[in-house]
């Protein structure tokens, strides 16, 4: 395949479809979770779930960098911001997920300087051209945005750029799948595994995944016969006994991973001990941190940051949501209290938040349901 339409087949599709079902066993059920928000956005913007059989139940994941970030971590953001003479630069995702006393919206609003950027290298110009500013960035992202956050800490440091620093919440995808798995909320028969950050990790960290837990993986590419495809190879593992972990993607995610960019990770940061994520709580060695090395470029070193933890709204049901215990329509203020513009969690402010993709194409496929129930 060359072209994206041929990776959005109507008949390649329901030629899937029927393998798929071919494999099914009578009165079992199948629960798989995919890990990625971009997966979850992809199944219901093209209706995938209604190629495959009842029997078949997607859940998603906590695979969405901006949901998994706890409200404590953005009233750290807000505190450094307020500092005098601070810019803080964001990626626009980040600008509506709430903290205990608003967003970075909100915060500006009350006279800080917290501005969007499409890249770690926007906010290292800024710095160089406003030099009597101390401009931070908001790292965020797993291994996927990592790299670029890395190479610019590099160029800062080669540039001697001495008003420019990160805070670092870059978070590692293989510690919340174990945390994941480790959890009795949840029963799975297997994943489809995050493209995106198998681009610079590779598949073999996803090993102990089948090896200690008997669960296949497949690394999964993002258009909808990519996932397709990937549920039928989860499938064909689970009729065949088989517990492995395969690369669907494989015209863009190397095994090995992307040696470059892991070295440039590992040269700049070191795992922290621990790190809360929204939802799941503290999960050790799951997130990163600047090295000693690059302290002058440390933005928790160069500030007094809080850190103290933020209990998430009674209301907010993202926690489960992020675990695929319940889905985001189940929530009870989804799409009522909690809608994209009026976000209450995270996952309805993120593009890759499972309740964002609800509230854009999944309500849609509700509505089939209810209709069909009534007739």
């Amino acid at each position: 395949m060359k072209f994206v339409d041929e990776f959005r087949d109507s008949q390649a599709a329901r030629a899937l479809s029927a393998k798929i079902a071919a494999l099914c066993e009578p009165g079992r059920q199948y629960k798989f979770m995919e890990v990625c928000g971009g997966h979850t956005h992809t199944i219901y913007k093209h209706g995938l779930e209604d190629y495959l059989p009842e029997c078949i139940t997607l859940v998603h994941g906590p695979g969405c960098p901006v949901c998994v970030i706890p409200m404590g971590r953005v009233d750290d953001a807000i505190h450094i911001a307020r500092q005098s003479g601070v810019l803080m630069a964001s990626f626009g995702d980040m600008m509506r997920v709430p903290g205990s006393g608003g967003n970075f919206f909100d915060s500006n609003a009350e006279g800080t300087s917290i501005r969007m950027v499409y890249s770690p290298l926007d906010a290292l110009k800024i710095a160089r051209q406003n030099p009597e500013l101390h401009v931070v960035f908001m790292a965020i992202g797993f291994e996927t945005t990592a790299p670029s956050t890395a190479m610019t800490v590099l160029r800062a440091a080669a540039e001697k750029v001495p008003n420019f620093s990160v805070f670092c919440n870059h978070v590692t995808i293989v510690p919340a799948i174990k945390a994941i798995l480790d959890s009795p909320d949840l029963r799975l028969d297997g994943f489809l595994g995050p493209g995106h950050v198998s681009t610079v990790i590779g598949c073999r960290p996803y090993e102990f995944i089948a090896r200690d837990y008997g669960k296949p993986v497949v690394v999964a590419g993002f258009e909808p016969l990519d996932i397709l495809q990937s549920i039928h190879q989860l499938m064909l593992q689970l009729h065949e006994g088989r517990a492995e972990v395969e690369n669907q993607y494989g015209r863009v995610v190397p095994w090995q991973g992307n040696a470059v960019a892991l070295r440039a990770i590992g040269e700049v940061m070191e795992l922290r001990p621990y790190f809360e994520w929204r939802g799941l709580g503290f999960i050790s060695h799951s997130a990163m941190r600047m090295r000693e090395t690059y302290a002058a470029f440390d933005a928790e070193r160069i500030f007094d940051v809080p850190g103290v933890r933020v209990a998430d709204p009674k209301a907010c049901q993202c926690g489960e949501v992020l675990k695929g215990v319940l889905k985001p329509w189940e929530c009870k203020v989804f799409g009522t209290a909690c809608t994209p513009e009026t976000p209450i969690g995270t996952c309805m402010v993120s593009p890759e938040g499972a309740c964002a993709a609800y509230y854009n194409f999944g309500r849609f496929s509700r509505q089939r349901v209810r209709e069909a129930s009534r007739a």
